[in-house]
């Protein structure tokens, strides 16, 4: 039963890729004051599987200078990663029950870096290396104050299970005391998934696609598919950790689908970030907030203890 639940999960996670995928033409379209794809299907629908099916059918080139087992192994690596993190989606009817989800994830995101590290020196590209070595620096620096800000919400929950955040969040939800460290972890999702204005790994003097410059065809598609995929579970992880995480309810999607839009937002409106900006952001601002908080919701509820 929990190989066939997670299947069909992952089933369902990749369609919503192909249409998130949709959402941000259509959405950086009419930011742009342009339409977005609207021909193939009903007002576009079907643009992402077209999209899809031609990038796996165009040739897959490999660099004659690549380190070629570990160029090709990668983007499988990458998207295995994503299918992995999965895991944690916290089950209403119990199906599976992870208790050590918080942990799982950090492992996980840990190990993402070695995907981008791998993917870029295996090219044998300058260019590839440089927007890996760039992504690298930025994913590790925001792990640290992205596990700060959860470590202060997993000290109100008791536990490492992300279904508990549903049973602690009935009666008030964990954005209204804590709305500044919100906002400090949209913008540490927006670092972790290398989404604008955080896109560094792409900026190499504006010409080339950062670590995946050399992948093309199914390479690029499985790159690309991942990075989607983490879009998609940090905003599924901000709904269960400030908004309520009510699994059983139609609008833990909505909500779910507002955080994606606002990343789409987000991209279509700010300029990208200074790079040593970015590192003055999560060591001298996110880093020093989160461990306040963190010393401040442990000393209040060692209080409270004390009092009760």
């Amino acid at each position: 039963m929990f190989m066939l639940m997670y299947i069909i999960m992952i089933i369902c996670v990749l369609v919503s890729v192909a249409f998130v995928t949709l959402l941000e033409r259509k959405v950086l379209g009419y930011i742009q004051l342009r339409k977005g794809p609207n021909k193939v299907g009903f007002i576009g629908l079907l643009q992402p599987f077209s999209d899809g099916l031609k990038l796996f059918f165009k040739e897959q080139t490999y660099p004659f200078m690549s380190n070629f087992i570990i160029y090709y192994l990668s983007p499988i690596f990458m998207l295995t990663l994503s299918f992995a993190l999965w895991v944690v989606f916290p089950q209403v009817v119990n199906v599976y029950s992870f208790n050590l989800g918080f942990l799982f994830f950090l492992c996980c995101t840990g190990m993402g870096v070695y995907g981008i590290m791998l993917s870029g020196w295996s090219s044998n590209s300058k260019y590839a290396l440089l927007g890996g070595l760039r992504a690298m620096a930025q994913t590790i620096s925001y792990e640290v104050s992205m596990s700060m800000l959860m470590l202060c919400f997993i000290i109100f929950i008791h536990s490492y299970n992300f279904i508990d955040f549903m049973i602690y969040q009935s009666s008030v939800w964990f954005i209204f005391f804590s709305f500044p460290l919100f906002f400090c972890w949209l913008s540490s999702c927006l670092a972790e998934t290398n989404r604008a204005p955080f896109d560094f790994a792409e900026g190499e003097s504006e010409l080339v696609s950062g670590f995946n410059v050399e992948y093309s065809s199914g390479g690029f598609a499985f790159i690309f598919i991942s990075e989607y995929m983490n879009i998609i579970f940090m905003s599924m992880l901000s709904v269960v950790m400030f908004l309520g995480c009510d699994l059983s309810s139609l609008t833990f999607y909505l909500k779910i689908v507002f955080i994606i839009f606002w990343f789409i937002w987000v991209r279509g409106t700010l300029p990208r970030f200074r790079y040593d900006k970015l590192m003055y952001l999560t060591w001298k601002v996110f880093l020093p907030m989160s461990l306040n908080y963190f010393l401040f919701f442990s000393l209040f509820l060692c209080f409270m203890l004390l009092v009760l």
